[in-house]
């Protein structure tokens, strides 16, 4: 049995002088979410194109549950569930009937497919709507379907590109939630975004992507710790603020502090760990702490630190 689910080996594509992807490398391990993170145009979807065996590579390969795309592409494809960017399904046509077509595309049939399409319209909630048609659909119901659309066959490794662009909040949470519970059953989620939010809430690890290349990767709190940023923690003070500053400059854990518009602010590597002891050294010196407002190091913060640019630039 494959210790990774999907192995990407020094994958490259070029369209003309336009390199997609750089000869990046990464696994996705069994069993947990992970997060190709990185603006548009960074070369998410192509390499996503790639995995699923819609593009082939120029160089490299890569490995579904063990099965090489390019030598073994169908046990590759068995084993995978593709949500991709832009909707696959027939505006025409029911959730029910799309579903049912895109079973029998996946060698469905009879009672077991009448079970699994079952099976997916709860899982995504479209019971109710299951005989509208998609063309009436908003954005947030026809990514729904289209999610369930991927894992009709129970494919062990569900890749997901940019799952939530364009789509209500409500959509949007039903959709997380769903990539969570899917996670929780065991499966394997490769899951493409330029939001850092939903990298940090759902990913087990992520690599960030820019110009075609993997620039890191690692935890959420590894990327913080490789690129040495910390926290920074806002405090307003009764008296001088200046004093306060002096005061906690000795504190252990507390690397810098600052005054700036009356306030006072401290770095610190672990503000848990900080905090209690900024309040007990001002009770020691005799002010007071009116409000705290802590601000953790971030993935737009390592993004910005290892490219000079904002994330959504």
């Amino acid at each position: 049995m494959a210790d990774n689910a999907i192995e990407v080996r020094g994958l490259t594509k070029a369209f003309r002088e336009v390199v997609a992807v750089a000869g990046i490398s990464f696994e996705v391990k069994r069993g947990e979410v992970f997060s190709l993170l990185g603006p548009n145009g960074a070369g998410k979807s192509t390499a996503i194109s790639i995995i699923s065996g819609l593009l082939a590579p120029d160089s490299g390969d890569a490995l579904v549950m063990g099965h090489s795309i390019i030598k073994e592409s169908m046990a590759a494809r068995r084993n995978l569930g593709v949500v991709p960017q832009e909707i696959a399904l027939y505006n025409d046509m029911s959730a029910r009937e799309n579903l049912v077509f895109w079973g029998r595309m996946y060698g469905l049939s009879g009672s077991e497919l009448g079970k699994r399409v079952d099976e997916m319209l709860a899982a995504v909630g479209l019971v109710e709507r299951q005989k509208g048609r998609v063309g009436t659909y908003s954005g947030g119901m026809k990514r729904r379907v289209n999610i369930a659309a991927a894992l009709l066959h129970r494919p062990q490794v569900v890749i997901m590109d940019e799952p939530t662009v364009g789509i209500d909040p409500q959509s949007r949470r039903h959709i997380l939630d769903h990539v969570k519970e899917l996670n929780r059953q065991g499966m394997s989620v490769l899951y493409t975004t330029h939001y850092m939010e939903e990298a940090e809430e759902l990913s087990n690890r992520i690599a960030i992507m820019d110009k075609g290349k993997v620039i890191a990767s690692g935890t959420r709190d590894e990327l913080v710790r490789m690129v040495g940023e910390q926290a920074r923690i806002d405090l307003a003070v009764s008296g001088e603020p200046d004093k306060a500053a002096k005061a906690w400059q000795t504190v252990a854990g507390v690397s810098r502090t600052t005054v700036a518009e009356g306030r006072v602010e401290v770095l610190a590597a672990d503000s848990d760990a900080v905090v209690p002891k900024l309040f007990e050294s001002a009770a020691q010196a005799g002010f007071h702490i009116s409000s705290v407002d802590i601000k953790e190091p971030n993935l737009e913060t390592v993004f910005l630190s290892l490219t000079g640019r904002a994330l959504r630039d």
